[in-house]
């Protein structure tokens, strides 16, 4: 039996290890916490529980899919909904807009809020899906980097499509061609920062992200997002992965460029096949101490990240109508602060995740806990101790403006992430969230192949690999990479 050894246990890395424990491998999955699940963790204080890293949740039919390859039925291990909404919008003008999950609703939501016709929102959203469906088998479904990807007729169809795809104008000039009107830019060039890009840089083509959460449908799992990756470790168990928590990697064993193994915790762990889930640089640096492809990686643009604070509310905001939030103004300017000049902007764009119904027991009785997230760049030596407080006190204000508040007296506990402590928790460099940014049209061809030239038996899957981060295309990596190894 061959013997395959996955170094790292996030999303990506947990449904490798399923795949590869289904086709027969003896697989050993090593993970540097003392969880699996990566980005997609918990943090639990004074009665209150938050799930941490993604919180939006489209695509079921890949968990759906590794439960099937179990030979296990999906409604005995996953229970999820469809969301009716995903989200609010509150602007300044004190304009609220409802995200709902459904194309007609939205577009009918946005005309009554904008004055914005419909139609033309009907229209985006079914370019959106064309988008989508023009480039799902080419870019998203299979490897970029071998050349039979390439002669097969979907991708052939799909490369004949290329001019009609938005690869030559930015997501923020399509989308104020199609619309002018600033409300409706900002709403649609916000799914830019789903894979950590500028809108005013990133090209139109991303503009197939809105038909997964409009088109096709956001939903929530029945026990948290936390929930989805243990969903995955407990089918690594069932499949015989063995699982090694606080197993920091140490060293990729390579002899006349074939992988022979991994070193762990002082300990060799041999293998015919090593899979990294871990940022590809890292793997570079430290685990192949290959500096050449590392300062390589280390040029290209990074992903934005965040600073993030876990806030338990000690009073219900229902009548407020929160759920979910996207505060903005001025969404441009703070957007151009923070890609070109790498400062959090005074009047910042907040993200907030707030206890919905189906988390009442996250929260004590009548309180709520919340999610409040502020895009920055990655960490590039800035003070953020300032950065940090500086925010937070940005954040309250506008709050405060906004929902006539003071929000400040009701915050009883508050945990913080900043792009240091992402990167150390997760092992993102720089703590960007998302690997390298998709800022030009070439980005999908510059990200790291899912296997190395140079190296037999090395793999690649996750966020800072092709086809990119996100539940789905990490999950989709680890397809590619199932797919890549016979």
């Amino acid at each position: 039996m061959k013997k395959i050894n996955v170094v790292g246990g996030g999303i990506g890395g947990l449904a490798v290890a399923i795949r590869m424990a289904v086709k027969g491998y003896k697989v050993n999955l090593f993970e540097s916490n003392d969880y699996v699940g990566g980005k997609m963790s918990q943090i639990n204080m004074r009665g209150y529980r938050f799930d941490t890293g993604p919180s939006l949740f489209t695509q079921p039919h890949h968990i759906e899919e590794l439960i099937q390859l179990c030979n296990k039925k999906p409604e005995d291990y996953f229970k999820y909904h469809k969301l009716k909404e995903s989200c609010r919008y509150f602007f300044e003008d004190h304009t609220r807009i409802i995200g709902y999950t459904d194309s007609s609703l939205f577009a009918e939501e946005l005309s009554k809020k904008t004055s914005i016709e419909s139609k033309k929102v009907q229209n985006h959203l079914k370019k959106s899906a064309y988008l989508y469906n023009s480039t799902q088998s080419l870019f998203l479904e299979k490897s970029l980097h071998k050349l039979r990807t390439y002669t097969n007729l979907k991708s052939l169809i799909a490369i004949c499509k290329l001019p009609s795809l938005d690869l030559f104008s930015s997501m923020s000039k399509r989308n104020k061609k199609r619309f002018n009107n600033p409300k409706v830019e900002q709403i649609f060039n916000r799914y830019a920062t789903y894979n950590g890009s500028n809108p005013y840089k990133a090209p139109a083509i991303l503009n197939l992200i809105p038909h997964l959460e409009i088109n096709q449908g956001a939903y929530f799992p029945k026990k948290g997002m936390r929930s989805i990756a243990n969903l995955l470790e407990r089918l690594c168990l069932e499949m015989g992965v063995d699982i090694h928590t606080n197993s920091k990697v140490e060293q990729i064993a390579v002899d006349h460029n074939k992988v022979k193994g991994i070193h762990a915790k002082d300990k060799f762990y041999d293998s015919d096949i090593v899979i990294c889930n871990q940022d590809v640089y890292f793997v570079y640096e430290n685990l192949l101490n290959d500096k050449k492809i590392a300062k390589k990686i280390q040029k290209q643009e990074r992903s934005t990240s965040a600073i993030i604070f876990y806030w338990g509310i000690k009073k219900s905001f229902e009548e407020l109508e929160l759920h979910n939030i996207f505060f903005s103004k001025n969404y441009k300017d703070e957007f151009h602060e923070i890609s070109s000049n790498h400062k959090v902007p005074n009047d910042p764009t907040i993200y907030i995740n707030i206890t919905s119904k189906e988390q009442k027991k996250d929260a004590p009785k009548n309180c709520e806990n919340w999610f409040v997230m502020v895009n920055t760049p990655p960490n590039k030596g800035q003070d953020w101790e300032k950065v940090i407080a500086r925010t937070k006190n940005n954040i309250i204000r506008k709050l405060n403006r906004m929902l006539g508040v003071s929000i400040e007296h009701y915050i009883v506990c508050e945990h913080v992430l900043d792009p240091r402590t992402i990167e150390t928790i997760t092992g993102s460099y720089q703590g960007s969230l998302y690997g390298t940014a998709s800022n030009n049209r070439k980005s999908a061809f510059f990200r790291h192949p899912n296997f190395s030239n140079k190296i037999q038996g090395l793999y690649f899957c996750g966020g800072s690999v092709h086809p990119g981060g996100g539940i789905p295309l990490a999950l989709s990596s680890a397809k590619i990479v199932d797919q890549l190894i016979t």
